[in-house]
């Protein structure tokens, strides 16, 4: 079985060019029913780890999902991590900062979001729309967003040192085709057309804009606290499989242990069966 955790970590101090990845990869599996077991298997052992992260209540998890428009951020959050129980797993959608966002730092509508002891927390799209959608657009000038690199590394390094947090950073790689190709399904579908948005097509005027701006972000904000994963999503079985197991093996990591009983079992079990047997000596009076 590859190991898809070491063989799509961006190292740190790795100098990235993303047309050296191929967004097509899709590993020893041809098809998404050859992958479905595998699947299946981590995601089943992703419940029983968030289970455990969720009653040891010591690690946090945050995982953060960037990618092109039609990446398949909704669709990893849809397709794998919807097997962790909600009252564990939060998943948070960072959309264009508001006017009191724009008033403070650009991390400051961030850190609230940030998992708690015993949970998961997903962003789809993150902190780092501050150093793409700002750079390429020109939201913010130069001498703002070079910054946030550093600004950035520091901020993730306090969340996992300070709340013992493991980060885990995906970036969804697709081809230009492939997006286009999804666009096209979005139009055709009416069960996606809601997804439609007028800058869709704008945006890819910027493609080249935005993987120069993807590589730096790979290139200088992927750490050893903080790492980045490239994913290749033209496949999104494979997607799916490779994120799914990254998060498993990651987790199982943490070596997590269920917490000892808080009470004296002994007389817990006691007031059980006394409680019991008042049961059934009234169940014989009715």
């Amino acid at each position: 079985m590859s190991n898809y955790l070491k063989k799509l970590i961006v190292k740190p101090d790795s100098k990235i060019r993303l047309k050296h990845f191929d967004p097509g990869y899709h590993g020893k599996h041809e098809s998404h029913k050859s992958a479905l077991p595998e699947i299946e298997e981590n995601r089943q052992k992703m419940q029983e780890l968030q289970y455990l992260m969720y009653a040891e209540n010591k690690h946090s998890l945050l995982i953060v999902l960037q990618g092109l428009d039609a990446g398949g951020k909704d669709g990893v959050v849809r397709h794998v991590l919807t097997g962790m129980n909600p009252s564990g797993c939060v998943s948070v959608n960072f959309k264009q900062p508001t006017p009191e966002d724009l008033a403070h730092d650009f991390l400051w509508r961030v850190h609230p979001h940030v998992p708690g002891k015993g949970s998961v927390a997903i962003f789809n799209r993150s902190h780092y729309e501050d150093v793409l959608v700002a750079r390429v657009h020109g939201l913010v000038p130069e001498k703002v967003w070079s910054k946030r690199y550093d600004q950035i590394n520091d901020f993730e390094q306090l969340v996992a040192t300070e709340n013992n947090t493991t980060i885990l950073k995906f970036f969804l790689h697709i081809s230009k085709d492939e997006q286009l190709a999804r666009f096209k399904k979005r139009l055709d579908d009416p069960a996606r057309q809601w997804k439609i948005s007028e800058s869709d097509y704008k945006e890819r005027d910027y493609w080249g804009d935005y993987t120069e701006a993807f590589e730096d972000v790979l290139t200088r904000t992927s750490t050893e606290c903080a790492p980045w994963f490239i994913i290749p999503a033209n496949h999104k079985w494979f997607r799916d499989l490779s994120i799914s197991q990254i998060i498993t093996r990651t987790m199982e990591e943490m070596n997590m242990q269920m917490p000892k009983p808080t009470v004296n079992l002994a007389e817990i079990r006691r007031q059980y069966h006394h409680a019991a047997d008042e049961d059934k000596v009234g169940g014989k009076k009715h």
